[in-house]
């Protein structure tokens, strides 16, 4: 693993979200009550991506496609393909339940770096 510099820490205000590519994947960086966060733009369960997701006061992000929740910190599942109603949990069966990969992230000289 190795350290990013991906932004300058003035691109992400806070409430601000931005993906940014290091090392070929995309990374969804947060700005959530002024902590930076970084996850994977693609959600575990069907590959698709996560930077429409809604961030919530319990930092959790959740998936805008079928509602998987996820720890902003470290990735855990809170809930799993929870829609649509009755369809959610058939759709949760296609791909088990995982986690969302997270990166640590830190402010050096006014840059936000990423470790991937």
């Amino acid at each position: 693993m190795s350290w990013t510099k991906v932004l300058s820490q003035d691109e992400l205000p806070l409430d601000a979200r931005k993906v940014v590519k290091v090392e070929q994947r995309a990374i969804l960086l947060l700005n959530h009550k002024n902590k930076i966060y970084a996850v994977d733009n693609i959600c575990p369960h069907l590959k698709l991506p996560m930077n429409k997701g809604k961030v919530t006061d319990n930092e959790e992000i959740i998936c805008p496609f079928h509602r998987s929740c996820f720890k902003l910190d470290t990735g855990n599942v809170v809930e799993w393909t929870p829609f649509p109603p009755g369809v959610g949990k058939v759709l949760g069966m296609i791909s088990k339940e995982k986690q969302l990969p997270v990166f640590p992230t830190r402010i050096e000289e006014g840059s936000i770096w990423v470790e991937v």
